[in-house]
């Protein structure tokens, strides 16, 4: 099964590993077109620290799932964000451990959440900057984030943007929802919103693979007590939309909190890949040495910052933890990607992958 995913991996990529290479790293085009119709989400993981990596490696090796990993471009830009990996050190970083821990499963690296709050020519040459660096360092998806600003500005970023990847044959991902509201204006994406924008996108030759909705989720750590509140239905309603525009289908962030009863639906309703990000953070806190996380919770307070912030800052004492601590975290992450893995019912995704790319070539 690998070997046939293997021709798959594309040019560019397949230069940077080395002919004999048996990473199995694709592009998001063939990954998520590929899996359109089938229920269930790819996970992408938002590896701030790295020592979770392996611990999600081995549970997509036992539950044959394909995964991606992802930083956004805070998390990860050209000056390394706020986690202190730069695109070429986040990508070889991946590919080590893929080699180290002999992992053959099929997976991708997202760009994810690459900001444009305006149409300026700052905003849009820092990320035009930021997407050539991902895509030589070897990311094979991409989520160009105009959520920001008016649907007629998102469009036009979008569509600027987009060249390159869709000239690359990559995967391509883009947002409605974080639009500055008015007293008149729902949180909540509409479904009208979504049509206009995929239309006119689509007019234009630019075709997403991915859409990300605002449905009522929240980023990050829920609180004590906190109800999650998703619109089940109206994630129902965009996603039909955006089929009807070639949408592979829609992405789910603010997974972190939200229980796996509730995680497992969100397939039904046309989510194909869920974000995460702040649980690996929470597991690799986790794991961390005492004394380390109590001088990253004195610098956060010290700095007025949230803890996040800190992993750039202690990024080499947190590279260099004991390997008692490694193998924690490594555990941890285990148990976890398992546990998402099967919530969102990609046990076996590998395998549909392969089959499904086998029967279209």
């Amino acid at each position: 099964m690998n070997e046939k995913l293997l021709e798959l991996v594309p040019e560019h990529i397949r230069g940077l590993l080395g002919t004999n290479s048996k990473v199995c790293l694709l592009s998001g085009l063939s990954v998520f077109t590929a899996l359109k119709d089938e229920n269930l989400i790819v996970m992408a993981c938002n590896a701030r620290i790295k020592h979770a990596i392996p611990g999600i490696m081995r549970a997509a090796e036992e539950l044959d799932a394909v995964v991606a990993f992802e930083l956004t471009a805070t998390e990860g830009g050209l000056d390394g964000g706020y986690t202190g990996q730069t695109p070429e050190l986040y990508v070889s970083t991946i590919i080590e451990y893929a080699l180290s821990c002999r992992f053959s499963k099929p997976f991708l690296i997202h760009a994810d959440h690459i900001t444009v709050q305006n149409t300026g020519e700052s905003e849009l040459g820092d990320a035009a900057r930021l997407i050539a660096a991902q895509l030589e360092a070897g990311y094979t998806s991409f989520a160009i984030d105009a959520s920001f600003n008016s649907l007629s500005e998102n469009i036009e970023i979008v569509t600027q943007l987009s060249a390159p990847i869709i000239a690359k044959g990559y995967g391509l991902e883009v947002e409605l929802g974080e639009m500055p509201q008015s007293p008149n204006r729902s949180a909540l994406t509409p479904a009208s919103e979504a049509r206009d924008y995929l239309a006119t996108l689509t007019a234009q030759g630019c075709r997403p693979h991915l859409l990300a909705i605002n449905n009522g989720s929240k980023r990050g750590n829920y609180l004590e007590g906190e109800i999650v509140h998703i619109d089940l239905e109206r994630t129902k309603k965009i996603h039909e939309v955006a089929v009807s525009f070639g949408v592979a289908g829609l992405v789910q962030h603010g997974i972190t909190g939200t229980p796996l009863h509730l995680v497992g639906k969100l397939a039904d309703y046309g989510i194909r890949k869920g974000n995460i990000g702040t649980l690996w953070q929470n597991v690799g806190h986790a794991g961390l040495p005492l004394d380390l996380m109590d001088a990253m919770r004195r610098w956060a307070r010290e700095n007025n910052r949230d803890i996040k912030y800190a992993t750039k800052a202690f990024k080499a004492e947190i590279d260099a933890i004991p390997e008692t601590n490694i193998k924690m975290i490594h555990e941890m992450a285990y148990r976890e990607a398992r546990e998402f893995l099967a919530a969102f019912r990609a046990k076996g995704s590998a395998a549909k992958l392969a089959k499904i790319l086998e029967r279209s070539r």
